[in-house]
């Protein structure tokens, strides 16, 4: 049974006095655009390669489920940026990240705001010298191929994982090692 239709009006002026009582509580917007919220203060220094340095990241993340695989992706350009012989090795379901037919409705589109980001971020980074490493066996675990990789990813057996960590660390690589669960 429904309220009667006076019951209803009292609610729906008292929802309306509630919603403009509430927006007025704290002035929007508290702070206008561009206001500083956090310092500025580097803690470490900008540390640069020194002659043969290299830096190696493994990413267990899929593109767009958490912040961690586009992440990885960044601070593998900025090692590189900063003279690091730089690769990303993309296993598991990571490896979902290399594909180059992302987009809706047609590849290369974005059905969203940032849907390309993992793409055009391994393109640069490729574009400027890095190496990028897709597990054949994760790309067959989400039933990609390997003419679906983005250019410049190189196909990589699924024993290539430990031997890559193991030739990487062998070279005294700083490793980062991403992991999504």
């Amino acid at each position: 049974m429904s309220a009667p239709a006076e019951a209803t009006s009292d609610i729906d002026k008292a929802i309306e006095e509630n919603i403009a009582k509430s927006l007025a509580e704290i002035p929007h917007p508290a702070l206008p655009k561009g206001t500083d919220i956090y310092g500025s203060t580097k803690i470490f220094p900008d540390y640069r390669a020194e002659a043969g340095e290299t830096y190696f990241t493994l990413v267990h993340g899929i593109a767009h489920e958490s912040s961690v695989s586009f992440v990885a992706v960044l601070q593998a350009t900025r090692a590189l940026r900063k003279g690091f012989e730089s690769a990303l090795y993309f296993y598991g379901p990571g490896a979902i990240n290399c594909i180059a037919n992302r987009g809706f409705p047609l590849t290369g589109d974005s059905g969203f705001p940032g849907e390309q980001n993992i793409n055009d971020a391994l393109a640069t980074f490729i574009k400027e010298g890095g190496t990028v490493f897709a597990c054949r066996f994760g790309l067959a675990l989400h039933g990609a191929r390997e003419e679906d990789l983005i250019e410049g990813v190189v196909p990589a057996h699924p024993l290539d994982v430990q031997d890559a960590l193991i030739h990487y660390a062998r070279k005294g690589a700083i490793i980062n090692s991403t992991y999504q669960v």
